[in-house]
């Protein structure tokens, strides 16, 4: 009966990639490309979520900063939920649905790009960063499920949204994960080149 489970993970997870390939493979090209742009007009992408979204925004930001699966130079990519003691004053002094939005306002500089990651695109924290972007004239993109939520509202015509169709957050999550790699290595592809395997 576990293993049934366990097995039953893995195929609800399989499915759920093979059903979203097509309607996604289209906003995550234009995430790619808002990308690009910002980073080779030396913008910086920032990137916020909670929970299990801040540890893709942090996976994303270690594979810019470091490298995806080929050496490069850095790309220039903040995760908005590492520094603690930032976190814990401004959560203390104003809130805690300010946290991303003062580090946007600080950080943040037109052309660059927000990530922002939300399950169910309802966080206010989440939300908050997104206004402070685009009051900041910064390119939103938004990974959600749930059918994006109040994030997809708050979104303008040149902001990107990547919306998993899914209810569950464990599925959305790692769909979230793969997203982020599509990023990374189609970012890698637009400023390298193929890579020669021989």
């Amino acid at each position: 009966m576990l293993e049934q489970r366990i097995q039953q993970q893995f195929f609800d997870s399989a499915d759920l990639k093979y059903a979203a390939a097509e309607m996604l493979a289209k906003p995550i090209a234009d995430a790619v490309n808002a990308v690009v742009g910002c980073i080779t007009a030396g913008g910086k992408v920032l990137v916020c979520g909670n929970g299990g979204s801040a540890s893709n925004a942090q996976h994303f930001a270690a594979g810019f900063v470091g490298r995806f699966e080929r050496e490069r130079p850095g790309l220039a990519a903040l995760a908005l939920s590492t520094d603690s003691a930032l976190l814990t004053a401004v959560g203390k002094d104003y809130g805690f649905d300010t946290v991303f939005a003062k580090q946007v306002q600080a950080l943040g500089s037109p052309g660059d790009v927000l990530l922002a990651i939300s399950t169910g695109g309802q966080s206010g924290d989440v939300l908050a960063a997104v206004d402070a972007a685009r009051a900041k004239d910064m390119t939103v993109i938004a990974l959600t499920g749930r059918g994006g939520g109040r994030l997809r509202e708050r979104l303008g015509e040149t902001d990107v949204h990547v919306c998993v169709p899914h209810e569950r957050g464990a599925r959305i999550q790692e769909l979230h994960l793969l997203v982020l790699h599509c990023l990374c290595d189609a970012v890698d592809l637009q400023l390298l080149g193929e890579q020669d395997n021989t």
